[in-house]
């Protein structure tokens, strides 16, 4: 990842990029959501119920939408920076870590049970339990994403705040 030496933040292009894997992964969760969405409604019931896991109960895969919202938020912070741009998009992160989180740790406990099901849905449920899988390692990239930008980008934000003042005083110096 490419890091300007004298500011020690993300770059411009690095900061796009970052934005743009997290609309991608923000749009896959939504259209996993609405595929095990179709899955899970399409179950009869059994003998022994349908399978409705947590993360679905939850919506947690509709989450995605933060993401998507985060990566146009540093989408914006790049093309027009300012400080307080800068602070909306780390903010944003800071929420995509806290829902990538509990994210991850509903995925868990939804892969570590499993009620059984009536034979009728018990394909349904492994596909979808299969789902979350595919969807646990993109919540664990979201986090490590959101958290670069967020370190970055607060380091970038401090930078900024300790340069403006000896710039201000520069000039108070210089007119005398």
């Amino acid at each position: 990842m490419a890091v300007c030496a004298c500011c020690s933040k993300v770059s411009a292009a690095d900061s796009l990029v970052l934005a743009a894997i997290q609309i991608m992964i923000g749009t896959f969760c939504v259209f996993m959501w609405y595929l095990v969405l179709i899955l899970y409604m399409g179950q009869i019931k059994g003998v022994f119920g349908t399978y409705e896991p947590i993360t679905y109960k939850t919506g947690c895969f509709l989450w995605g939408i933060i993401f998507i919202i985060s990566g146009i938020s540093i989408i914006r912070a790049t093309r027009h920076p300012s400080q307080r741009q800068l602070t909306c998009a780390m903010l944003m992160n800071i929420l995509c870590i806290i829902v990538a989180i509990i994210s991850v740790i509903l995925t868990v406990v939804e892969l570590s049970t499993f009620e059984s099901v009536s034979y009728r849905n018990y394909g349904q449920a492994k596909l979808g339990r299969e789902i979350s899988r595919v969807l646990l390692s993109f919540y664990s990239l979201e986090v490590s994403i959101a958290f670069t930008y967020t370190i970055f980008g607060c380091v970038g934000l401090c930078r900024k705040k300790e340069d403006a003042p000896t710039a201000d005083t520069e000039e108070v110096e210089d007119a005398f």
